[in-house]
């Protein structure tokens, strides 16, 4: 099969087309042929080995998985003899994290891993894509933010992976919405429901008299002393980012203050709750109040190309990998 292969750190010309060995599934395991998968802003920092203190898990002189990419949509194509909750033909969707591995043609994953049908209503690049954004956005707002009908939410970094599906989920949810992204942004951010949007080229949130119940900075460029004047009484600052500067005032806020800051480790979440949340998404996006912002697609061969892309800070939404067989 066909796979794209990482074998030191290094620029995105160090992923290489190989290839490699068909994996064979275990007796507890799916084989999933593999459509559609995704380059998330995590990938390039895999691929890089930085910061160094990340190696510890991805490791230490080379990359511990030589084939990157976690989210994935397609086909099972065959079943361990154990498995009971798939049956080939499947048509699944879900992540391999904290594995990786969906940057390939076909991979292999447990039964109990986080994976389920994909939503009938998608394409399997759009339900790829729909993965990592979504999973972080409904941890965060739903368990951590404990989001409420009649709340007024300001998502800052609304035009990323995980702020195009929060402002949806807050919306689903009930929520008066305020995105906040660059100016090129804008109509892309009140497509998907957001009742207000903010340029901030143009005008800094905090400074605007407005407050918040939740202020949810998807891409850490704030803190909460800056946001902290921007919060109601009771409100919650959530970011995605645990600084130890950010970590700090979790542990300061929890003792003092009506003003929160909080940080949910939503990638280190157990399978089986990943799958919860996989199936609650189904529902959601079948129910047509939800759907992922896509900006490009590139083809397997191409995911240097991707990784280059997506390391320039500037997508919008995500970036599909549309991954051809023959």
């Amino acid at each position: 099969m066909k796979a794209i292969v990482c074998t030191k750190y290094g620029p995105a010309d160090v992923l290489q087309l190989k290839e490699v060995d068909k994996p064979t599934p275990k007796d507890n395991e799916l084989l999933i042929r593999i459509d559609g998968a995704a380059v998330n802003s995590t990938d390039p920092t895999f691929r890089l080995g930085k910061p160094l203190i990340g190696r510890l898990f991805t490791g230490l002189l080379k990359p511990k998985f030589p084939i990157l990419g976690d989210v994935l949509a397609g086909e099972i194509e065959a079943i361990g003899k154990d498995v009971t909750r798939f049956k080939k033909g499947d048509q699944v969707y879900g992540t391999l994290a904290p594995n990786l591995g969906a940057h390939a043609e076909y991979t292999c994953m447990p039964e109990d891993g986080a994976l389920t049908l994909k939503p009938t209503n998608m394409t399997y690049g759009e339900a790829a894509a729909i993965v990592d954004g979504a999973l972080t956005a409904l941890t965060f707002l739903r368990d951590t933010g404990k989001i409420q009908t009649g709340q007024n939410i300001l998502i800052y970094g609304a035009s990323g992976s995980v702020g195009t599906a929060a402002v949806q989920l807050a919306k689903f949810y009930g929520a008066t919405v305020t995105g906040v992204c660059s100016t090129s942004n804008l109509e892309m951010i009140q497509s998907l429901g957001a009742d207000n949007v903010i340029d901030y080229t143009k005008e800094d949130f905090t400074k605007t008299g407005q407050t918040y119940d939740i202020i949810f900075d998807t891409v850490a460029k704030s803190s909460f002393s800056k946001c902290k004047s921007a919060l109601n009484q009771g409100g919650l600052y959530l970011t995605t980012f645990p600084s130890l500067g950010m970590m700090l005032q979790v542990l300061w806020t929890s003792m003092v203050g009506s003003k929160k800051a909080k940080f949910a480790a939503a990638g280190l979440r157990s399978s089986s709750k990943k799958v919860e949340d996989l199936l609650s998404l189904k529902e959601i996006i079948e129910a047509g109040k939800l759907t992922p912002a896509i900006d490009r697609s590139y083809p397997l061969s191409e995911v240097a190309e991707a990784h280059k892309y997506v390391e320039k800070g500037h997508k919008k939404g995500n970036v599909v990998i549309s991954i051809g067989h023959k």
